[in-house]
């Protein structure tokens, strides 16, 4: 087995305990973290493609099979994050209380805390950084987790827009709540680009995330004003169509 050198799945929010959690849910969470831990490590050591999920299961004393039924793919052994962006939109993009901007930028700014949360529990932070600007540079290099990135982006955007087009009275496939979600969308990629930009020089977790923060907030206000056409445009078919509707009722009783 490699030599642990990071605490990984302290950045994985499914891996960490609920409130109220039994035994068996406790080791079924354990051994889930064990497998993406040690996953993670060995795929940093030597390659992603180099690794056999065989040899994953072997590490942690468990079977092949065990390892696929807490994670259906090898690139879900550590690219689970993206799962965890399409629960957060399917319940905090559906609300109304939210803005679509300020919903994706509540999410975001969990996900950031995650992060910079994660940096400051390491034993040494110089390696933390280090080590994480490695497994984005492991993803860059391997086309399949590349690929797995790109699929899931595409179910988020989908889940998105479908969101988007109910609360705005649209089809899924009308052009308005396909470019705002992927306008909303674009945002992750902003956030971890100011990730990388701003590891090195912010001396804290604290001031990275304000930094980063800030970055994503810039972001956020260029597109802010679109979307904010797209929900009165929304509410203009919403009132077109009542219009319509009232007009139909009117004639059927004169």
């Amino acid at each position: 087995m490699t030599k642990r050198t990071v605490d990984w799945t302290a950045l994985h929010p499914r891996d960490q305990a609920p409130a109220a959690e039994g035994l068996r849910e406790r080791k079924k969470r354990l051994l889930r973290r064990q497998l993406s831990d040690v996953a993670t490590e060995m795929f940093m050591e030597r390659g992603f493609d180099a690794v056999r999920v065989a040899e994953i299961a072997a590490a942690c004393g468990v079977s092949e099979k065990t390892v696929f039924n807490y994670f259906p793919t090898k690139e879900s052994l550590v690219l689970d994050l993206g799962e965890v962006t399409l629960d957060s939109l399917q319940t905090v993009l559906a609300g109304p209380e939210l803005s679509p901007v300020e919903a994706a930028l509540t999410i975001l700014s969990r996900e950031l805390a995650d992060i910079t949360t994660w940096l400051g529990a390491q034993d040494d932070p110089v390696e933390a950084k280090a080590a994480f600007l490695r497994f984005g540079m492991l993803i860059g290099s391997t086309p399949s987790l590349r690929a797995y990135q790109r699929d899931m982006m595409d179910r988020q955007a989908a889940a998105a827009a479908g969101i988007l087009a109910r609360r705005a009275g649209m089809s899924p496939d009308d052009p308005e709540p396909q470019i705002a979600a992927t306008a909303l969308l674009g945002l992750w990629p902003i956030q971890f680009q100011a990730l990388r930009r701003h590891l090195d020089h912010a001396p804290t977790p604290e001031e990275l995330l304000d930094a980063v923060s800030a970055d994503v907030r810039r972001a956020a206000r260029v597109i802010g004003a679109g979307l904010d056409a797209f929900a009165a445009a929304g509410a203009g078919v919403e009132t077109a169509g009542r219009s319509a509707g009232e007009s139909r009722a009117s004639a059927g009783g004169a």
